[in-house]
């Protein structure tokens, strides 16, 4: 019989704290924050990061989507939420994600970081290590589920950088937070994520509740071409925190109109980091090394190729509520597809060359060129970007692109004067 034991949270402990924060995904503007660093026990957000770990795994060969990994004594005592798995059983890699995503499996957990590290006391430590990486510094995390331990904890803001990194890092994967149900054994598990059916443009990411921590919510939002990270710690139902994130999210959608940015029509191909501002071209798409990459302050001031995203209809909309439509120059090669925003350039150039590989045809002739935007809120963003296409092209890529179910954003060149 498998024994586990956890790091009690005692009853002077049990005071769930409040904190909150609203981010602009795309630019990094923090639209809202109350004791967003404020250390508090992330429960089951946890899991983000162990999903994190895992879709890390993926990418590097690690992991297949289809491996089966077997289930440990240990595993299968822990408690719930859980799929009941037990000892000497196996579960595919696929299914795991999703039981994570969606049924916030416990046991499941285990399994994952047991496959990865060995022990889950050393998943954690590597856990924790890689938060580092993305800017988590103050978060510590010593198991993999968000089971209680006083030691485990996290803040608001760290829980927004960790949400912007796996959407930018790991776009491919992100799919899974958006899932409403997860069938295994013939027994269907609903997602706790409400918010994915209540509240329109909600396409992830994560619930998590001890008594502790109260209950949590990390929500993504796109509307009109505009994503919205938000994150609520210690509310005191699953209702009343929904209901509360529903009205942070209301007000930082009406912050960012407040501003003067247009309504931008729904385009193919989902991508919440469009804004460019430094571009790094690469001689090819098969170069391995990337180059020096210059900084915003590098840029002279006189832009004369500045790009802005296209939408299918005939409104191109600006963040500048002062500049007017410009029509389409269908006629130049200076339209560009971008493919992902990702915390890393090797990851950018990966989804570059990806991208290429899955539309040779209507991306021939086309340039690899990375982005990087510095932002105070949400670190580095490296876009991938393929450059040197006409309209059309670009277009019939992006459709191709979205086919393949990979992000995609058609870009133009801004009209220029002829002064």
């Amino acid at each position: 019989m498998a024994i586990t034991t956890f790091a009690a949270v005692t009853t002077s402990d049990a005071q769930a704290r409040y904190a909150s924060m609203v981010v602009d995904a795309e630019t990094g503007q923090v639209l809202h924050a109350v004791n967003a660093d404020t250390r508090n026990y992330p429960a089951s957000l946890t899991k983000i990061m162990t999903l994190y770990m895992v879709f890390d795994a993926l990418e590097k060969g690690k992991l297949t989507l289809k491996q089966k990994l077997k289930v440990s004594k240990r595993a299968s005592g822990m408690p719930p939420s859980k799929l009941g798995l037990k000892a000497g059983e196996t579960i595919t890699v696929e299914q795991a994600i999703r039981a994570l995503s969606t049924k916030s499996a416990n046991d499941v957990a285990v399994v994952v970081a047991e496959a990865l590290a060995g022990k889950e006391t050393t998943f954690a430590q590597v856990m924790t290590k890689r938060a580092r990486t993305l800017g988590m510094s103050r978060t510590t995390f010593r198991n993999a589920s968000g089971l209680p331990n006083r030691a485990q904890k996290s803040t608001a803001r760290d829980m927004t950088r960790l949400a912007k990194a796996l959407m930018a890092d790991f776009p491919q994967y992100y799919h899974y937070f958006s899932v409403g149900s997860f069938t295994y054994k013939g027994r269907t598990h609903r997602s706790h994520n409400k918010l994915l059916k209540t509240y329109k443009g909600t396409d992830g990411i994560k619930t998590g509740y001890i008594r502790a921590s109260g209950f949590n919510l990390v929500a993504s939002v796109e509307r009109s071409g505009r994503r919205v990270i938000a994150v609520v710690f210690g509310g005191k139902t699953s209702k009343s925190r929904d209901r509360h994130m529903v009205k942070l999210l209301d007000r930082g959608f009406k912050k960012l109109a407040s501003q003067g940015i247009r309504k931008i029509p729904q385009i193919p191909g989902r991508n919440p980091f469009q804004k460019p501002m430094v571009t790094l071209e690469i001689a090819g798409a098969g170069a391995k090394q990337p180059a020096p990459v210059e900084t915003a302050a590098a840029v002279p001031a006189a832009r004369s190729h500045a790009i802005k995203p296209v939408m299918p209809s005939s409104q191109v909309a600006t963040a500048d509520s002062m500049e007017m439509p410009v029509e389409a120059e269908s006629l130049t090669n200076d339209w560009i597809v971008q493919v992902g925003a990702f915390s890393r350039f090797r990851a950018a150039h990966s989804s570059a060359k990806s991208a290429l590989d899955r539309a040779p045809k209507e991306l021939q002739g086309a340039k690899v060129a990375i982005q990087r935007v510095d932002t105070s809120s949400l670190g580095t963003l490296y876009r991938s970007q393929l450059t040197g296409l006409y309209e059309q092209q670009a277009r019939e890529a992006c459709q191709t692109l979205v086919a393949a179910e990979m992000n995609c954003v058609v870009m133009q060149p801004e009209a220029q004067g002829s002064n």
